[in-house]
């Protein structure tokens, strides 16, 4: 840990260190939200379809509940997503000062994306019972298309930071003649688009799909758990055989438009041919490799289909403009464990298949829905991982081959960085914990309403307003009993 943390603050100002900690944290946290914002309002129309078209109660229950956890999602990325919009101009004022007027539309279109997507969701959600069918389920139609331009915009800003174009540079080196198209649509931003918006859909899917995995393991067998299982798990399976043609996809633009961060990922030393490939395995600054798993010549016939491809190596480039020894072997290790995870999801994916094609059901083993529980988190860490191999393999450069991040970096001093990522931590850590609280409150109520003779059962057997299909007028409110108040609509739930 030490010696990890000396390699990644050698040779740079004493604030580069905490405001980069600061940035990975409040990244990686606000990261664990973007699947379900950018791919759930897809999941929960494909359900509401379904219950439209089929006139189908339970499948128009699930589209509503999973609409309200899709709002609570929202809000508390609105807190996260404005922090992480705040750092970018208090962290890294060189970029934002220097850069800003190049990229700064991917964040524009980000914004105005953002504001059309509160709308949105804020009319999906007032239109259950208010609007008819048709009409309500058309108005949320526009919600997953705000998300991907949401997407797109922030893709676009940081393939630009990978591969910048659009701009000419003045006698002093500052950008002129910006040429937006250019700036917008750079060489990496398809890879990268493509691949992130198939990974927020796979990552979203069996995130939800694994809540009623853990129910099946539990017990609970009923249309509901099964509908609400097999909608999302089927979209996550499909999209997973094209990760992985998009995964090779994006490794082959990085191996042409960034060969030292490719370097990084495959911790290559040395330009050469015959390159081996490493399963994980730690890289020293001799060039030696400890640990991991050796495949001869394996990394040239990925990158070209070739033994002879040649693959350039980190030396090929001074030590101050690649990632120093420590970087890459964490970029490596992420990879890694992408890869890893993708794989296995992949497996996972193509059992929940040769079931249906043999026995037009899911599999019914215990061990098929251990894996289906696991597949939400392990989808979480592939995107972490994916995160971090993008942002790391890309050092020393903020913007690839034309800024560090070292003169980026803002000037406050160490101490108030340090400060105020600890004060970040805690709010972040109770934001976490509030959507923890709110997501439990939802299902021990939900779990109640649907439970016979519960509050989702109204009198005489009725269903209440609640457990009812959500179209429709409302079932009579009981009328109050004496020295008692009638239950608000809804039945205070």
């Amino acid at each position: 840990m030490h010696t990890t943390v000396h390699l990644l603050a050698a040779d740079a100002p004493a604030q580069l260190l905490p405001a980069r900690q600061l940035m990975a944290f409040t990244l990686a946290s606000h990261i664990i939200l973007v699947p379900l914002g950018v791919a759930l309002p897809l999941i929960t129309l494909v359900m509401h379809h379904r219950g439209l078209r089929r006139r189908d109660p339970v499948a128009l229950l699930l589209a509503r509940r999973w609409s309200a956890v899709m709002a609570v999602q929202f809000a508390i990325g609105v807190v996260t997503g404005t922090v992480l919009s705040f750092e970018f101009g208090l962290l890294w004022p060189g970029l934002m000062g220097r850069w800003g007027d190049v990229f700064g539309i991917g964040f524009g279109v980000e914004a105005w994306a953002f504001f059309l997507e509160a709308v949105l969701i804020a009319i999906y959600l007032y239109g259950w019972r208010r609007l008819p069918p048709r009409t309500h389920f058309l108005l949320g139609l526009p919600l997953p298309a705000a998300a991907l331009l949401g997407a797109f915009g922030i893709l676009s800003a940081n393939a630009w930071m990978n591969t910048p174009q659009g701009f000419t540079l003045d006698s002093r080196g500052d950008p002129v003649g910006v040429d937006v198209w250019k700036a917008i649509f750079t060489p990496m931003l398809g890879p990268q688009y493509w691949h992130f918006v198939v990974a927020m859909l796979m990552t979203a899917g069996y995130v939800v799909a694994g809540v009623y995995a853990v129910g099946w393991l539990r017990g609970r067998r009923d249309r509901y758990h099964r509908l609400g299982f097999t909608v999302p798990f089927t979209l996550a399976a499909a999209a997973t055989p094209v990760q992985l043609f998009l995964g090779d996809s994006i490794t082959r633009a990085v191996f042409r438009e960034q060969p030292v961060k490719f370097a990084a990922m495959e911790i290559v030393w040395k330009t050469d041919s015959h390159v081996p490939e490493y399963l994980f395995g730690r890289l020293h600054p001799d060039g030696s490799i400890t640990g991991g798993i050796k495949f001869p010549q394996l990394d040239s016939i990925l990158a070209g289909f070739s033994p002879d491809t040649v693959v350039q190596g980190l030396t090929a480039v001074p030590a101050g403009d690649r990632p120093n020894t420590t970087q890459a072997t964490i970029v490596h290790c992420a990879f890694d464990i992408m890869v890893c995870i993708g794989s296995a999801l992949a497996l996972l994916a193509a059992w929940y298949g040769l079931a249906w094609l043999r026995h037009r059901r899911p599999p019914r083993s215990r061990w098929f829905y251990r894996g289906a529980a696991c597949a939400g988190a392990g989808s979480v860490v592939a995107v972490e991982c994916g995160w971090i191999t993008t942002e790391v393999g890309r050092q020393p450069w903020i913007v690839y081959g034309h800024m560090r991040v070292s003169e980026a970096v803002t000037p406050t001093r160490s101490t108030a960085l340090w400060a105020m990522f600890a004060l970040v931590a805690v709010v972040y850590v109770l934001i976490f914990a509030a959507f923890a609280v709110v997501l439990l409150k939802m299902r021990d109520r939900w779990r109640l309403a649907d439970e016979p003779g519960g509050p989702g059962t109204g009198p005489g057997g009725a269903e209440a307003p609640e457990a009812a299909t959500p179209y429709g007028p409302r079932p009579p409110v009981p009328a109050a009993g004496p020295g008692g108040s009638a239950p608000s609509e809804g039945g205070g739930r």
